[in-house]
């Protein structure tokens, strides 16, 4: 098996080359090639549409009969040049054809000189757009010129005309112009307007900048300098609404006639007006130079190129692949109750009496109590006289749920937030709640969440969702049985409802093997697994392993990302790499959330351990600011399972109807979980307060639905990647030399295919060994790969079928 794992890769590697080896691609001389094809061939045309234009009446009679080689044409491109000018003139598109030249010569242009070609499909377009709309423009307008307009032209102008007159097919070519104008040549009114603007505003500073006589001074611009020939006491620099005084020492290399300048001038102080300038200049006298510097404006210019490239593009769109994708309706779920709680009035005054009554009989009076009615669970709040202790009523837990004859009562002494103390009855006619009603409900439509749920109903009725993103994981346990199962497929629907394939990937571990198999058919979709794995959800322990190691890789990946786009988390970096500020070219891409969830924790730990429980570890402590969120279920709370390493990092967490306080205290910290009435009933809390919630519920049928809806759709062409993880090689690595094997190494070989069972032991009691020689001679026969590697308590895997495959294995040894 081993073997089979290496040298798989090796063969993808091979074929990827002989694929690369096989494949043509056009290299820059055949671009140039092609290129000054393209040019010429647009010279060609132009010549042959030109020489049309003036011989095309003498030269009809020789187009058609092209094949006589006596016939003469006046064409300057010959005869081909006459067919040419006629298929594509005279029956095609008349005088808008001279467009065909401009786009093979760009064509050409842009091969040769290497430009990109995809800036050619918007050329393209909008000039085959042009040309159809002018070749009906001329037949519209000139119908006795055939050659204007074309037979296509002509044509098309009677088919509009037939169907909507002559008044319709007007208005429709001027709509034509009117798209080319505003898409093409982008003019706009504001445009318009703005042309005029500027037009008077040059005029008016063309005006301004008019010299005025002047006797004593002289306007000095900061290129040039006109010194006058008279004496000067003082020379000023203008610039737009202020003046410096300036220091004439400093000036003089700068004049050529420098000699006239008095060099002892009485500088005096000139009172100016300072206007403060847009951008500072900053100036520097020094003794021989005159420099004038400004700021720069690099940080301006990048701000500009990425605003560009957004108008330009606009935001990056990670929909893009499956534009077409739709979100599953709330049709295929069931709606399994009229939405609605029934409220049974004798009930609730029953139960109220024998609360008031019970407390009584302790000595406790309530001076007030109100009911709250939830769809299993009616919260009694009361608040009792004053001087009443709150342990004294906590402790009547018991008899208050005797009197009451319920499955199990919960008393929150007081209620956070509120006077009151609550007291949790079950209904006796507890209402289902549907995860439609749940969906459907404003709250999670209108969730501005990451990574919204919608895990149930609270005691008020109130639907309760969450976020994942902010959880940051998340913790589910539960006895068998009281809806464990049901939470996770509720999370997962909430997010498919919710979230785009391009935005969310979910990495499945299901040790039971039927629980997940469902989203099966939503691999290409949603699901994310190992490159060399075969099916998406994973339900072999052994492979969960290399998965939580590749999420690892993933994560370290990722936080490289992060760092090179000084971001801190992947809201951030995705919202960066939406507006087009990072590269893909330097490995940057969109960043999907992961969501990994397993649904039985405690049989993994039971078979990996300290393997699985490390990178779970460092997943739980790292993963949540670059998306990658953990939702963990188990049947089985105890201690050596939600070690204390896993719970300090998982503050969220779910506990379903448990069967001691000690699990209670496990999962939650505080009692609570064991007094739950099941079906579905649950505390959540994220370490602040605990909340009552009865989770939706959604069957079997609902769940292939939503996936059938999904699988049904246009989906990527494989699941979502993990980065491949290599690790250590399992067993012992021997030498391979034959000349340092047992003496018995054949006859092991021999016991261990004919028993089709590997192990230590069989060896031990055939060959009548010793523990360390047998153990030696399973290792050799790992390293030969006769057995498989070891696998815990379970007996190695044999290699090798029957004797005769043995005997062909040692007859390749020796020949080899």
């Amino acid at each position: 098996m081993a073997k089979t794992i290496k040298t798989a890769p090796l063969d993808k590697k091979k074929d990827s080359k002989s694929e690369e080896n096989n494949t043509w691609r056009v290299n820059k001389q055949h671009k140039i090639v092609l290129g000054s094809l393209l040019v010429l061939f647009s010279i060609a045309l132009l010549f042959a549409f030109i020489s049309f234009y003036i011989y095309g009446q003498q030269d009809q009679s020789a187009v058609d009969e092209l094949t006589n080689r006596t016939e003469t044409v006046h064409n300057w491109l010959g005869k081909f040049g006459a067919f040419l000018a006629d298929l594509i003139v005279y029956k095609g598109f008349g005088l808008a054809a001279f467009i065909f030249v401009r786009l093979f010569f760009l064509s050409g242009i842009y091969m040769v000189l290497g430009i990109s070609l995809r800036k050619l499909k918007n050329i393209w377009f909008w000039d085959l757009f042009v040309i159809i709309i002018l070749s009906v423009l001329f037949g519209f307008f000139a119908t006795s010129i055939p050659e204007l307009g074309g037979t296509i032209g002509y044509e098309l102008n009677l088919f509009l005309q037939d169907y909507i007159g002559k008044t319709g097919t007007l208005l429709i070519l001027l709509f034509g112009l009117i798209i080319y104008v505003i898409f093409k040549i982008k003019i706009s009114p504001e445009k318009i307007h703005s042309f005029f603007d500027n037009t008077k505003k040059e005029i008016n500073a063309d005006l301004a900048t008019i010299p005025l006589n002047s006797t004593k001074n002289s306007v000095y611009n900061l290129e040039e300098f006109a010194v006058e020939e008279e004496e000067i006491d003082e020379i000023h620099l203008k610039t737009n609404g202020s003046q410096f005084e300036i220091n004439k020492e400093a000036l003089k290399p700068t004049i050529s006639n420098s000699s006239d300048i008095n060099r002892d001038p009485v500088v005096k102080p000139i009172a100016m007006e300072v206007t403060p300038v847009a951008t500072p200049e900053i100036i520097s006298n020094q003794a021989d130079t005159f420099v004038i510097e400004t700021a720069p404006e690099e940080d301006i210019i990048e701000e500009n190129l990425a605003s560009r490239l957004v108008a330009d593009f606009g935001l990056f769109d990670p929909t893009l692949d499956l534009s077409n994708y739709k979100f599953p309706t709330l049709d295929l779920l069931k709606e399994y109750s009229t939405g609605g709680i029934t409220i049974n009035q004798e009930e609730l005054e029953e139960n109220k009496n024998r609360i008031v009554d019970t407390l009584r009989n302790y000595k406790i009076e309530i001076a007030q109590i109100k009911a709250t009615v939830g769809p299993s669970v009616t919260l009694y709040e009361i608040v009792p006289e004053a001087g009443i202790r709150i342990s004294k009523i906590k402790s009547l837990e018991d008899d208050i749920a005797l009197s009451l004859s319920a499955l199990g009562i919960r008393i929150i002494a007081p209620i956070p937030g509120k006077g009151t103390i609550g007291i949790e009855v079950p209904n006796k006619n507890p209402t289902m709640v549907s995860m439609k009603s749940v969906i459907g409900s404003a709250k999670f439509q209108e969730a501005e969440m990451e990574l919204p749920i919608a895990l149930g109903k609270t005691i008020s009725n109130e639907t309760f969702v969450v976020d994942l993103a902010k959880m940051p994981h998340l913790l589910m346990a539960g006895a068998t049985g009281q809806g464990k199962s049901v939470g996770l497929n509720a999370v997962l629907t909430s997010l498919l409802y919710k979230k785009h394939p391009a935005e969310v990937k979910f990495v499945l571990v299901d040790p039971k093997k039927v629980e997940l198999t469902l989203f099966n058919k939503i691999e290409r979709h949603y699901l994310a697994k190992l490159p060399d794995m075969d099916d998406a959800i994973i339900t072999d322990n052994a492979k969960v392993v290399n998965t939580l190691n590749s999420l690892c890789v993933e994560m370290d990946n990722r936080y490289s990302l992060l760092k090179d786009a000084m971001v801190r988390n992947i809201k951030e970096y995705n919202d960066k790499f939406k507006a087009r500020k990072l590269n893909p070219e330097n490995g940057h891409r969109f960043l999907p959330y992961i969501v990994l969830v397993v649904d039985e924790f405690a049989d993994l730990i039971m078979t990996a351990g300290k393997e699985v429980e490390v990178p779970i570890a460092r997943l739980a402590q790292l993963a949540r600011a670059i998306g990658i969120h953990l939702i963990i279920a188990t049947q089985r709370p105890s201690v050596n399972v939600i070690t204390g390493l896993i719970k300090a990092n998982f503050p969220a967490r779910i506990a379903f109807r448990v069967t001691s306080k000690i699990d209670s205290r496990t999962i939650l910290d505080t009692q609570g979980a064991d007094q739950l009435i099941g079906r579905g009933d649950m505390l959540y809390t994220n370490g602040n307060d605990v909340v009552r919630v009865q989770c939706a519920f959604i069957d079997t049928p609902e769940v292939e639905k939503i996936t059938e809806f999904i699988g049904s759709q246009k989906a990527y062409a494989t699941a979502y990647l993990l980065p491949e993880f290599v690790g250590e090689e399992s067993g012992i690595n021997l030498d391979m030399d034959i000349s340092d094997r047992d003496t018995l190494f054949r006859e092991a070989a021999e016991i261990i295919v004919n028993a089709q069972q590997g192990s230590a032991s069989l060896l031990q009691r055939k060959l009548k060994l010793g523990y360390n020689r047998a153990g030696r001679l399973i290792d050799q026969l790992e390293a030969a790969g006769i057995v498989g590697p070891f696998e815990g308590s379970k007996a190695r895997s044999v290699n090798i079928l029957d004797m005769s495959s043995l005997d062909q294995f040692f007859n390749n040894e020796q020949n080899n």
